[in-house]
């Protein structure tokens, strides 16, 4: 065999393995075209789209940023008077607007009873048996609530009753 047949069945070769890579590609989803892949069986074959791997959700522009965490208090005087916070992004914060409502009741007592931090918090007091106010927080209001209840009944408590419930919700602050 001359040089120039060599090089000619080289050529030949190596056209022929560049067609057997990319012929390889295009049935590498067996029977279905680009872009799909085989469903069924052989009695009944078909081909479905390949997900895209995400939801409509999904799809669109995200905001970029971060969650705070807020605070939330509760303000209270022996008179009875009461103040609360939600919201805050501060302890300080939370406890200064807690009390500015307490003490703008007229009550010159006010002390910060009860603070939070990204939850639910609930009050609650009893109509005999026990004086003061008990207090719960958790993750839900409905839990936070139990939580003041029970606390109150523990301390025996008659009649215990809800009188106040929030949660603080974090904030998103996009950059």
């Amino acid at each position: 065999m001359s040089k120039k047949s060599v090089e000619k069945v080289v050529i030949k070769l190596f056209f022929f393995s560049v067609f057997l890579c990319s012929a390889g590609s295009a049935i590498a989803e067996g029977r279905c075209p680009p872009g799909q892949y085989p469903i069924g069986d052989s009695r009944a074959p078909g081909c479905a789209p390949i997900p895209a791997g995400g939801s409509a959700a999904d799809a669109g522009p995200r905001a970029t940023g971060r969650w705070i965490k807020t605070w939330g208090a509760i303000a209270m005087s022996n008179s009875g008077a009461s103040g609360v916070s939600v919201g805050k992004v501060k302890k300080s914060d939370a406890e200064k607007a807690a009390m500015a409502e307490c003490v703008g009741t007229g009550a010159r007592d006010c002390e910060i009873a009860f603070t939070y931090k990204n939850q639910c918090a609930a009050a609650a007091t009893a109509a005999s048996g026990t004086q003061g106010t008990t207090f719960g927080r958790a993750a839900t209001v409905d839990i936070a609530k139990t939580l003041a209840i029970d606390l109150c009944r523990n301390r025996g408590g008659q009649g215990c009753d809800v009188v106040y419930s929030a949660c603080t919700e974090p904030k998103f602050e996009a950059f």
